[in-house]
This record gives structure tokens, sequence and C-alpha cells, in this order.
């Protein structure tokens, strides 16, 4: 089936308005999380490596929720080579760092300890850094430090400035255009959201997981091996219930109609007390248990599949500044760490992320609805667990369809997309992504959580374990052996000093106690436009 003729004539519409050169000049970058490991497997309960700089100030190198998560940043690229290239000369400055320690090569976890003995992101004694730590103490007392070791990739994508006055022209939309262009990210988010699962059948990366991950857990697994434990058309059980997933988060009813109710849906959960979190306390004695007693203790803590985002000035929330200047870029979080490439994630699935994200777009995007919203949740989970069952259906406004169905129909509509990127760039990669879905929605033995099983059944006896271990093992060797300019070694040790000295100034440069710090960090107007 093709997508309907009104839309596809819309959508065809805005993409000829894009100024010429715009479709190059779209922007991408990565922040890829990994776990560190010990050679066999175990997470290391070692510090933040010295040689990598400061976690709180590092530009390229930090950590996520353990000290053991390493979280690597890429700056804005306007190809996916070159996005790559730098994520690929970080992972090789990293791994010089690591000694005999191991990035692990999946989303799911490594062999993980006791729950409380999973370390926990230190970020020096400043304000600023404690308020990182503390608000994951926060996290560990709310959902547990096992959740947190889940690792994932984020893709973060922009517009050149210049392309949003063109396309609001080609639609004959009046006013500001910086009001336009929220407007179009959220009518991206929302179109994302009603189709995301599409990410997760192609791309999903965690068919299986370690028995310790859901140690003390209830769950619907099923053994594969002793120690490992998986669902038959699993394609991605991060992003299932077993993955990011808040009980109290589901009483939400997030809104992305617009940034207005966005925000003040955000700054709900921000600023109303929640019984349960009250329940443990903003403190005992000296130490600090979480930010705060709120739904949400900052926002970042909600989970979600796909984010507005603002940079952010030193001491400003995020929230305060989408509402003071206006969404900059979105981020994409519902991307698996794939096993089978050495920093995650190929072209070949950026250039798709691309065109896909155009297609949502330019293509007509409905107001979401409360209903709406829950369905497409379930429809990420049917994905995430049984993504490659043939006879899965998803919802569909009041009715049911196949999955197939619908993942055909919004593949068609990526193609004029791709055919645009490509004659932009003057390549054929875009093609070749989009006829790489086509072929993995046929044959789903080609995607890779398939391709995972298939793997750990053949050759590892069934261990999840043995397979990830073996993939981490073969990066390492791979970063190692390969070339490293003593210049690009030089740069990125002189960025770790410097990391360091800033991390010594924010340090030395406090002059209020930590609760009052927090109080006015906590009690800033979100909303606020001055």
């Amino acid at each position: 089936m093709s997508i309907p003729g009104g839309q596809l004539k819309t959508m065809l519409a805005r993409l000829d308005a894009l100024p010429s050169g715009a479709l190059k000049r779209t922007g991408r970058g990565i922040e890829k999380e990994s776990l560190r490991t010990r050679p066999d497997g175990m997470l290391a309960d070692t510090p933040h490596p010295d040689a990598l700089g400061s976690a709180l100030t590092h530009p390229h190198i930090t950590t996520d929720f353990s000290e053991s998560q390493l979280e690597l940043i890429t700056g804005v690229h306007e190809t996916a080579a070159g996005c790559l290239d730098e994520l690929t000369e970080i992972h090789r400055v990293v791994y010089r760092a690591l000694g005999d320690e191991i990035l692990w090569a999946t989303s799911m976890p490594c062999m993980l300890p006791a729950d409380d003995r999973i370390p926990i992101g230190r970020y020096g004694t400043s304000n600023i850094g404690t308020a990182k730590s503390v608000y994951r103490h926060g996290l560990s007392h709310r959902y547990g430090r096992r959740m947190q070791t889940i690792s994932g990739i984020h893709y973060n994508f922009s517009l050149p400035e210049d392309a949003w006055d063109a396309i609001q022209r080609a639609e004959g939309v009046a006013g500001p255009v910086d009001q336009y262009r929220n407007a179009a990210y959220f009518s991206l988010i929302r179109n994302f959201r009603r189709d995301s699962w599409l990410l997760l059948y192609l791309f999903g990366a965690s068919p299986a997981v370690c028995g310790s991950f859901v140690a003390g857990r209830e769950h619907a697994l099923q053994p594969l091996a002793r120690g490992t434990l998986y669902l038959p058309y699993a394609t991605s059980l991060r992003m299932g219930p077993l993955g990011y997933q808040s009980d109290a988060q589901r009483s939400l009813a997030v809104s992305y109609n617009s940034l207005k109710s966005y925000a003040g849906s955000i700054q709900r959960a921000l600023t109303e007390p929640y019984p349960a979190y009250e329940a443990i306390g903003l403190r005992r004695g000296d130490q600090y248990l979480q930010l705060a007693t709120t739904l949400l203790q900052i926002e970042n803590e909600f989970y979600g599949t796909i984010r507005p985002k603002r940079r952010v000035l030193p001491g400003e929330r995020p929230l305060r500044a989408l509402a003071r200047r206006g969404v900059e870029y979105i981020e994409v979080r519902c991307m698996d760490v794939d096993p089978f490439e050495p920093v995650g994630i190929n072209g070949q699935t950026t250039r798709f992320i691309d065109a896909f994200l155009l297609h949502c777009l330019l293509s007509p995007s409905a107001p979401d609805t409360p209903e709406e919203i829950a369905f497409g949740a379930r429809n990420q989970h049917r994905v995430a667990e049984r993504g490659r069952d043939p006879e899965l259906t998803l919802y569909c406004g009041d009715a049911e369809r196949p999955m197939r169905e619908r993942a055909r129909e919004i593949l068609d509509g990526c193609a004029p997309i791709v055919a645009a990127l490509d004659a932009a760039r003057g390549d054929r990669n875009g093609r070749e992504a989009l006829e790489s879905a086509r072929a993995s929605l046929e044959a789903p033995e080609l995607t890779p959580s398939a391709r995972i099983l298939a793997t750990v059944q053949e050759d590892y006896d069934d261990s999840f374990m043995h397979f990830a271990l073996a993939q981490s093992r073969h990066h390492a060797r791979e970063h190692l052996r390969a070339p490293l300019a003593a210049a690009t070694l030089s740069r990125y040790a002189e960025m770790a000093e410097e990391s360091r000295s800033a991390q010594r100034a924010i340090e030395a440069g406090d002059t209020e106690s930590f609760e009052e710090f927090r109080k006015h960090y906590i009690s800033q107007d979100l909303l606020g436009a001055g």
C-alpha cells in the first residue's frame, strides 16, 4: 500500500521548499553509552579513568548513571561519515586509557553484582557535581540500579536554520519563524512517537539478557540456556516492559501538541509532590537520598523515545531553556547498541534514521490524544517483545492492522525523501539504506535481533554472555590495533587536562552550601520568559 495521495503531496511540497543545500547540512550527533567491564565480563568497579579527564566537564567523554558507564559524545556533523569517524576516534582514545578493561558491546548489561554494589557516577565536590550524584542516588532509590545500567545510543538531529523559513513560506503559515520551528519539531515528535516501533523492528538488538539482570524481579522471559533469558520474537527488550519503564511515570499524560502543552506537563511533574517519593525522603542525616520528592527530580528523569532539546546555559534548567529559546534539535533515544558494529552503529543505520526523521517532519501530523498515546505505548511494547512475529498486529486508529502492512507504507513514504537526499549528496547511500530496511521487513532473519539469537544459538551454546563478551573483546582488539595519530592522542590529553582544570575551577568558585544550591536550582521559574 502507498501513503494517501494528499499526505504525499503535502510532504513533497515541503521537501521541494527546502533551500538548495539544506539537505546536505542537516545536523547529527551521537551519544553512545557503554559499560566498562573486567576481562571476564563482570562490571568494573574502578573509578572513571583519570587519563580520560573529568566526567563533569569533558566535552566528549563522560559517564551516565554508573561510574562504570561511559558516555561518548560526538560534535554536530553535516555527514553521517563525519559523525561516525569522530565516534570511532573517541573509542580508540578511550581504549588506550582502559588498561585490561573493555567496553560492553550490547545494550543489555554484563554480569552485575548486587544492586547496592553497582557504583553511582561521581563528579567531584562542587555543588553541580554533587547534584549529579544525588540525582543518580534518587534514581537508584526509585527504580533500582540494574535498570540504569542498560545502555543505548542517542541520536541528535536538526535542520539548518534557513530551512525553517522556506518550509514556512511553502505552507503559507504566518507568524515568527521560531514559533513555526517549535511547532514543526513537535509535529515531527508526534509522528515519531506513532511510528518509532519501526526502528525497534529494524535495529533492535536486545532480544536476550543475562539472568543477573532480572535477579529477584518478576518477568515473562523464557530460558534459552542456563544464565540466558530471551523471547523468541523479541527485537528490543531494552524498550519493552523490562527496560526503561516507570510505573509512576505512566500517570503522566504528556502532550506533544505544542511546546506550551509539553512544558506544562513536565513542569507539573517537576513541582507536584509524589507520595511514594515523599516516603523515601529527601535526606537521611547529612546524606541526600534524592534531589526532590516530586514525580520527576529533573527533566532528564522523564523516560521517552524522543525529546525536544535546547543547549542550556550554566545553571539553567533544560525546560527553562526550551521555554525561553525554543527547540534547537531533537534527541532520539530508542536505538540499541548494535553488538556487530565496533562503535555500536553504522552509516547505513544513521542514513535511514535521517530519512525517517525527515519523513516524520514533512508528513502531516494530527494532534495527539491520551488514547493515542496509550495505544502507542502498547505498540512499542508489542514490537519490542514480538516484533518478528509474522502475525503481529498494531493499533492504528480504531482498528488493528498487520505490522508489516503499516511498515511498508512508512518505507514507501521515505522513498522520495531518500531520493532527494541522494540527489543532494551525489550518492546512493540513502537508497541502499532503504533497500536494506525493505529486505529486513520481508526477511526478519536479517534484523540484528534475529542475527544475535542465531549467533548465540549456533556459535555460543545458547549463552548471551559468551556472545556479548566475545564481541566486546573483538571490538577492543580492533580499536587497539587501529592506528591513532600522536597529534590526536595529544589533543585528547590536552582536553583531559583542561577538563580537570575546569572542574577544579568550578569547585573553587562555589560560594553557597549544597542545600542553598539545590533549593535555587529546583525553584527556578521553569516556564518564565525572562
